[in-house]
């Protein structure tokens, strides 16, 4: 295991000088070597190794199209461009998310407009959707927040037939809704390939849709606007061509180091998944006699991607505050972060909409008592024994 070095002492006595991260990518030999043809070859740009990773990945996720990038922020940049979101539209966002989902909107132009989360799976509460909606509404971005689809069915019910949704799942690589991957559920889908996720290549994202006039508008977006591509114009039979640029894009290229690495994670996705269930229900059933930690709900139908495991302290009941609890933990060696954030009580959205904590109030919970604990490849059983252990003795 990586990380910095700590003494820890656990509750059967044994001793181990690791400190529990709270993720730790889970990388090794076959990675390693995976980088070694882009880098002999040459062609460390998107090239061969991000179309194999792209095809793969669309073909796990049931989509047409998966579109590689720089990052999850960059694919749903994309996904609200190649829509033609821009000034004077609205795009209805959580109030708990990540601040990219939000900072994205601003990017075009728009406005983003914050709904309230369901306090149990943290996800948009599609309740409070129908009411967001105004003629101005030319998106929906619903999170999949730590590997946990969004109500997508109440969620589209709430937003008809002309809105589309863009599916937030960074966290969710692998997750599915009734039966459907995560990706496969809206208009598009973006994900994360960051090291505290499931699956990582250092940075990177993923965009996927099942509309082939918005993937080809994507793809083009992607490199500049350019209509004819890098890898194109490398093997055509007339190299004195430029490609032309019809619009204004960008360069969210991934590169090809990242795609072979990729491909290789890929292909571990479903057995990280699975072990991170395994442990995500010891977790749930160890944890069950905490009477102020609320564990994280599955409803039924869905496949929680796990990307994290986050708990609920209940402030009433808990002994120590949600803070005091997490330095506890930091103490004895076990790292702790909060959920996310309720965006709008971030800074700069404070002070360019005037938001105020109990605007959502749910979301103001949230960012306040939520704690996610270790959950990654990387751990043994013991660290999640240990981990465990020690929330049980906080009393």
């Amino acid at each position: 295991m990586n990380g910095n070095s700590v003494a820890r002492q656990s509750g059967h006595g044994t001793a181990t000088a690791e400190k529990i991260q709270i993720s730790t990518p889970c990388t090794g030999e076959e990675e390693w070597q995976a980088v070694r043809e882009p880098l002999m070859s040459g062609w460390l740009t998107q090239g061969p190794k991000v179309a194999r990773f792209q095809e793969l990945f669309a073909e796990r996720h049931q989509v047409p199209h998966a579109i590689a990038t720089t990052s999850c922020t960059t694919a749903l940049h994309l996904a609200l461009a190649g829509l033609g979101v821009g000034p004077g539209d609205e795009v209805i966002v959580p109030a708990f998310t990540w601040v990219a989902t939000a900072n994205v909107v601003l990017y075009c132009g728009a406005t983003p407009v914050f709904v309230d989360v369901d306090p149990v799976t943290y996800n948009l509460d599609a309740a409070k959707v129908a009411a967001a909606v105004t003629p101005r509404t030319k998106a929906i971005i619903a999170v999949h927040l730590f590997g946990l689809c969004a109500d997508m069915r109440a969620i589209s019910e709430a937003a008809g037939d002309n809105i589309p949704i863009i599916e937030d799942a960074a966290c969710a690589a692998g997750a599915s809704y009734q039966g459907r991957p995560a990706g496969a559920l809206g208009r598009a889908g973006c994900f994360s390939f960051h090291p505290r996720k499931s699956i990582t290549t250092g940075e990177g994202g993923m965009l996927t849709t099942s509309d082939g006039a918005l993937a080809e508008r994507i793809n083009i977006l992607r490199n500049h606007g350019a209509t004819v591509s890098e890898e194109q114009r490398h093997h055509g039979p007339q190299p004195y061509l430029l490609p032309e640029f019809n619009l204004l894009g960008f360069n969210y290229r991934m590169t090809d180091l990242q795609g072979a690495v990729g491909i290789v994670q890929l292909g571990k996705l479903d057995r990280f998944i699975d072990e991170r269930s395994e442990w995500a229900d010891y977790y749930n059933r160890e944890l069950a006699e905490i009477p102020w930690l609320h564990t994280p709900q599955v409803p039924s139908g869905c496949r929680h991607g796990w990307q994290a495991y986050v708990c609920r302290i209940d402030e009433a009941s808990a002994p120590l505050s949600r803070n005091q609890i997490m330095q506890t933990l930091e103490g004895r060696g076990i790292s702790t972060r909060p959920g996310t954030h309720a965006v709008h009580m971030l800074g700069y959205y404070r002070d360019k909409f005037g938001s105020k904590p109990d605007d959502f109030p749910s979301a103001r919970d949230c960012d306040r008592l939520t704690m996610a604990i270790p959950l990654h490849n990387a751990m043994s059983a013991e660290d999640y024994r240990y981990v465990a252990e020690t929330l049980k003795q906080i009393g």
